[in-house]
């Protein structure tokens, strides 16, 4: 049986003891990727996260109350270079994509894959129709898993070279990645569990490797302090996300949505991946990798978290399920199938970016968590508009006490980032991380609310009247369509004692 799965890895330290890279072969992969992303980053409108993240970075703190700030940071940083430009803010999603597939390959390239094995495992990962799509768009999860892939090669190469230098960039990437997200502990929780149970221990005494422990904390340290300030928020978006999974399925669909989102290929190549890395006897020394899908698996379930969290550590099992496959599969019938799993998966990426004319599209047809990747895009510009021409239409002298308040960070995200172009006044929400960015002062005697709950409304105000309503065909329904906004008066309550209790993640 060993002879059967043999696979030719050596172990050294250059460049001439691995494979030479397969520079033409990746390059046209990426290539392709970049031109499918470019044609998807500048349709349609932003998406709510996005003018989140562009109205967080014009706030930015050490911590949010749902995310780090480095996301936030991108978004400002891109918005001064081209202020309102939708491609410049996704060109930092683009380009982070196009770098993971780019590591994908070289980690092939570290377990002794050939060229083709490397090529095919950059395809596997750019004609994923998660992996890739995600690159699209401006998010915390296509940084996160980005930067995963970077600590997936780090910690394989370590393997193969013992060159602790290393261990301590892999520390410092994580740093990085905890200014992004709470999730990279999962994967060093993972991968140690791999280590224990597979080896090498040795990589557990490494000081290098505790340095770079040591840079995550002490990087961590404003973050810490800031959240503990603000009674640790981020620590309670884990029950949000837990009812947003529960619209979807929850824990009965998390396994399908999480395998599912590698594609046809990807697939494949998982499944050959774990398999070569428990049974191949020359990946022994990277047989670690193979417990990291499903303790993240067990991991992601038991803390109800979204099944796209785990995509980060697919690129190592599929560049170990690549140079399995390239090395088993010399027939040409074998070879076909992965050039037909490759196109199946490729359509499957056409299919899900957003290519398709806006005037094609139908409206949403409900805030499901699912249409809501789609129709978030739409109807900004004209809850603004209308927001604006309500706000137009209170008296002059009421229109100085005025504030906008809205039901979801969403549209105060959008509010915020168009005011001045509609002329908008200060805007607030108690909603996620935008109700920390600020409380309306207790001289605001006058709100247009923007959605909400009557009821829950009139229990807060003197009066409350329907003044405006924003409508746009492709809006999310409650969100941007169909969006009443409330003229309140009288809070009940000055808004610096009302505010806490009405913060909501």
């Amino acid at each position: 049986m060993s002879a059967v799965l043999n696979i030719d890895v050596v172990q050294g330290d250059s460049a001439s003891d691995r494979p030479r890279f397969a520079v033409a072969g990746f390059a046209a992969v990426v290539v392709l990727a970049a031109i499918a992303l470019g044609l998807s980053i500048g349709r349609y409108g932003f998406f709510g996260d996005e003018l989140y993240f562009i109205s967080a970075g014009r706030r930015l703190a050490e911590s949010y109350a749902d995310q780090g700030p480095a996301v936030p940071a991108i978004a400002r940083s891109m918005d001064l270079i081209a202020p309102g430009s939708l491609v410049a803010v996704r060109i930092p999603a683009v380009l982070v994509t196009l770098a993971a597939i780019v590591v994908t390959a070289q980690i092939a390239r570290e377990f002794g894959g050939s060229r083709s094995a490397q090529v095919l495992a950059a395809t596997a990962y750019a004609v994923s129709p998660f992996l890739l799509p995600q690159g699209g768009q401006l998010s915390t999860n296509v940084v996160d898993t980005a930067l995963w892939v970077v600590i997936c090669w780090l910690v394989v190469r370590w393997v193969r070279t013992r060159r602790d230098s290393l261990l301590l960039w892999a520390g410092l990437v994580t740093a990085l990645d905890m200014q992004v997200k709470w999730l990279v502990p999962f994967l060093w929780l993972a991968l140690v569990l791999g280590v224990l149970a597979f080896g090498p221990r040795e990589m557990l005494r490494r000081p290098a490797l505790w340095c770079g422990a040591a840079v995550v904390a002490v990087t961590m340290a404003p973050s810490l302090i800031w959240q503990a300030r603000h009674g640790w928020p981020q620590l309670g978006m884990g029950a949000e996300v837990a009812a947003e999974q529960d619209s979807i399925g929850g824990r009965f669909t998390f396994v399908p949505l999480a395998v599912g989102s590698a594609g046809v290929l990807g697939v494949l190549l998982l499944i050959c991946g774990l398999w070569a890395l428990f049974r191949a006897e020359v990946l022994r020394p990277y047989r670690f990798l193979g417990v990291v899908p499903p303790v993240l698996i067990v991991a992601f379930v038991l803390t109800d978290g979204r099944p796209y969290y785990i995509v980060g550590c697919y690129a190592a099992v599929l560049a170990a399920g690549a140079v399995w496959w390239t090395q088993r599969s010399k027939s040409l019938l074998r070879n076909g199938i992965a050039v037909v799993l490759a196109a199946v998966s490729a359509v499957m990426v056409i299919l899900v970016l957003p290519l398709q004319p806006e005037r094609e599209l139908p409206p949403a047809p409900a805030d499901d968590g699912i249409s809501s990747l789609l129709y978030a895009k739409f109807g900004w510009p004209e809850l603004a508009a209308a927001t604006a021409a309500t706000y137009r239409s209170l008296p002059a002298g009421e229109r100085e006490e005025t504030v906008v308040i809205t039901d979801s960070y969403w549209q105060a995200s959008a509010l915020d980032v168009y005011r001045h172009t509609y002329g908008l006044p200060a805007v607030y929400s108690p909603s996620r991380g935008f109700g920390y960015f600020g409380v309306p002062p207790d001289s605001a005697r006058t709100v247009l609310w923007v959605g909400g709950d009557e009821a829950d409304l009139r229990s807060r105000f003197g009066a409350v009247t329907a003044a405006g309503r924003a409508e746009t065909r492709l809006g999310l329904p409650g969100v941007t369509r169909d969006v009443t906004i409330w003229r309140c008066a009288d809070p009940r309550e000055p808004w610096s004692r009302a505010w806490p209790g009405m913060l909501k993640l």
